[in-house]
């Protein structure tokens, strides 16, 4: 694969959320966009994947697909996997890893087939292989299809780079970006997060805001293969998009070391200015100067049956507040529980599938202004 090839990408999303990632990336204009299920696939060359990894705030990694075969047995896996050239993709001095995973085919052992995709890359081109390799290729046989990716991302993608300090079930900044989207959020509206946590929605909400690329603190994978080059890679990063924003983004929280917190990664993410938090009880929630917006939050939404039953006073008076004091604002509320949603009182739009966050399935229950 050259520097100007032309082949296939595929950007990761959580099942649910495809058609929202899809319209980010046809928004920041990646050609032949098509949402399929897990993600979604454009066209490009190298540049495509590195912009993609710098710009795309719902993936939750970019794959470069390198080859894509039929395959019935292990021995016909590993005279193709032979034939790929590996060269012009991975480096000889980097380790790296195989990752498989097979459905609906007959060659049904992943592990195997890991290992056959290995032997080949190690025999064919001289790179070492380890557990811990910073380059992940992945094998993907399904229906008997083989699909051979490199991962270029690394780490994955909602690792911006900022985040030091966290609390109990983070809302990972990946599906935040694409919660905000889904509610109608483009940066040109105040927002509030009245249960703010780490502050991810908030920080969010301020970059998009401020035009703020979501990789610009951190490394990518792809810098370590082959087909890198920093030159071009230097001129790309440093194309300066950012703005002023045209409404700060605000963080409320009952928990004075939510507060900190939050105010911690805004200042790391760069985003001071454009944020503010303070501790405040639901009870004393009011609307910040200026126009209405968009009220989002994930609220606690308990493990166990007990714990929910416990949490329905605090949706009740959520509700009240909102109903009561913000008129004009639209409501965006994350949670596993239906009937905690419900018991807002507030008027939901239809809602989608459930998708999943944290071992759970959660929801985006979402409204019009409010009356």
């Amino acid at each position: 694969m050259t520097p100007t090839a032309d082949f296939e990408i595929f950007l990761t999303a959580p099942p649910g959320l495809e058609p929202v990632l899809h319209d980010e990336v046809r928004t920041k204009g990646f050609g032949h966009a098509r949402a399929v299920p897990g993600g979604v696939t454009i066209r490009g060359g190298w540049p495509e994947v590195w912009r993609a990894n710098l710009w795309v705030r719902g993936a939750g990694r970019v794959l470069a697909r390198i080859d894509q075969f039929h395959v019935t047995h292990l021995a016909q896996l590993d005279s193709r996997a032979r034939r790929v050239p590996w060269a012009t993709v991975l480096r000889t001095d980097m380790p790296f890893r195989v990752e498989a995973t097979c459905s609906a085919s007959r060659i049904y052992h992943s592990g195997a087939a890991a290992q056959r995709v290995e032997t080949a890359i190690r025999e064919t081109l001289g790179a070492p292989q380890a557990a811990e390799g910073s380059i992940l290729v992945r094998a993907r046989i399904e229906n008997d299809l083989c699909t051979l990716s490199v991962d270029t991302s690394g780490e994955p993608l909602h690792k911006r780079g900022y985040k030091e300090a966290v609390n109990a079930a983070p809302m990972r900044e990946t599906m935040a970006s694409l919660f905000l989207r889904q509610c109608g959020y483009l940066g040109t509206e105040p927002v509030l997060d009245p249960m703010c946590g780490s502050g991810t929605f908030v920080i969010e909400a301020a970059e998009i805001a401020a035009r703020l690329n979501p990789g610009r603190a951190r490394s990518f994978a792809f810098e370590q293969l082959a087909t890198f080059d920093s030159e071009a890679w230097a001129q790309m990063r440093a194309v300066k998009s950012a703005r002023p924003p045209t409404f700060p983004c605000y963080g409320r929280d009952r928990d004075a070391g939510a507060i900190t917190m939050s105010c911690a990664n805004a200042a790391r993410a760069g985003v001071s200015e454009g944020t503010g938090f303070h501790q405040s009880p639901i009870s004393e929630l009011t609307p910040p100067e200026g126009p209405p917006g968009l009220v989002i939050a994930n609220p606690p939404y308990g493990a166990r049956l007990g714990e929910k039953d416990k949490l329905l006073p605090l949706y009740r008076a959520f509700g009240r507040v909102l109903a009561t004091r913000f008129a004009g604002w639209r409501v965006g509320i994350i949670t596993s529980e239906p009937r905690l949603a419900q018991a807002t009182g507030l008027p939901f739009l239809p809602v989608g599938a459930p998708v999943p966050h944290g071992g759970l399935r959660v929801s985006l229950f979402r409204t019009g202004p409010l009356a």
